[in-house]
């Protein structure tokens, strides 16, 4: 074991610290000396208040931010799709993890309510605005919480249903049979991603995070940020990204929504992984030129 302990900061959430605990797994075993260290963040301590309205970006991963510019954790690691587009000064991204689900999920008592009204359950203003594109007879509930708080009030309410992320309910083993992948729902920038961050100056957790990044995912998230960055979104604005790769072409599905859900602008490009360094920022400008530009202006006058 190298001498350096690597305090890991991290949310105290049962996804959060599974999270965690994969990133402290994957450094010991390539010898390094970890301690967790778990906090709470502004998030987690609110479930009433529906994210936008805190009137901040990175909500769930500011706590951590100050942990680590404070020197009371050496690495922190995030659920890449809560990280803001812009990172804390001197705090850089130094590991993206292979990838797991990208796709949102709607947990269900029953499929009949969907051709005629009903009611679903979302703290995520991306995923309302794509359901009521969709299925404008729907009424759509604010539910906040970590995942097991979320599970627990679906079954606790009369909600027809309500969406989550795939990936978080696979890695904690909570996904349940009575669920449905919506696959034409465009996930959040870099969902089913984690990112390990670190100070800027630490060359020791910068060298031993190296190890642990996953080139192509960190390519594919770096061009769905891009698009958010582009547009000017923070974590909470209704835009969607996902990105691809496949035998050296890179995809990208991506739309930007407003609220209500009348309002969408979607594109579908490709480019070789040679050209990609500007590619979610081109992508986001052929969204603005649709239309995107006046959407962006109002939801910016909202949010």
């Amino acid at each position: 074991m190298k001498k350096q302990v690597i305090r890991i900061g991290t949310r105290d959430s049962e996804l959060a610290l599974w999270q965690a605990k994969k990133v402290q797994n994957l450094l010991q075993e390539a010898g390094y000396s970890t301690e967790l260290k778990p906090v709470k963040s502004t998030g987690d301590l609110n479930l009433d208040q529906p994210l936008y309205e805190f009137g901040i970006t990175g909500i769930f991963t500011k706590t951590l931010d100050i942990a680590l510019v404070n020197g009371d954790i050496d690495i922190a690691v995030h659920s890449m799709k809560d990280v803001p587009t812009a990172l804390p000064k001197n705090v850089v991204e130094a590991a993206v993890l292979p990838r797991a689900n990208t796709a949102d999920i709607l947990i269900h008592k029953g499929l009949d309510f969907l051709d005629n009204e009903g009611v679903i359950a979302t703290g995520s203003l991306r995923r309302k605005s794509q359901w009521l594109n969709r299925y404008p007879k729907h009424e759509v509930e604010n539910l906040r919480g970590n995942v097991n708080t979320r599970l627990q009030k679906l079954k606790d309410n009369a909600w027809n249903g309500a969406i989550f992320a795939a990936a978080g309910l696979e890695r904690i083993n909570l996904k349940p049979d009575n669920h449905i992948s919506l696959d034409w729902m465009i996930p959040a920038p870099a969902q089913g991603a984690m990112l390990v961050v670190t100070k800027e100056e630490n060359q020791f957790c910068r060298t031993a995070l190296q190890e642990l990044n996953h080139k192509s995912t960190a390519l594919e998230v770096f061009v769905e940020r891009q698009f958010l960055k582009t547009l000017e979104g923070g974590c909470t604005a209704p835009i969607g990204a996902l990105a691809k790769i496949e035998n050296d072409v890179l995809s990208l599905r991506a739309g930007l929504y407003s609220l209500d859900g009348k309002e969408k602008f979607e594109i579908h490009e490709q480019t070789s992984i040679e050209q990609v360094e500007n590619f979610g920022k081109l992508c986001a400008e052929k969204v603005l030129d649709q239309g995107g530009h006046s959407l962006m202006k109002s939801l910016r006058e909202i949010l």
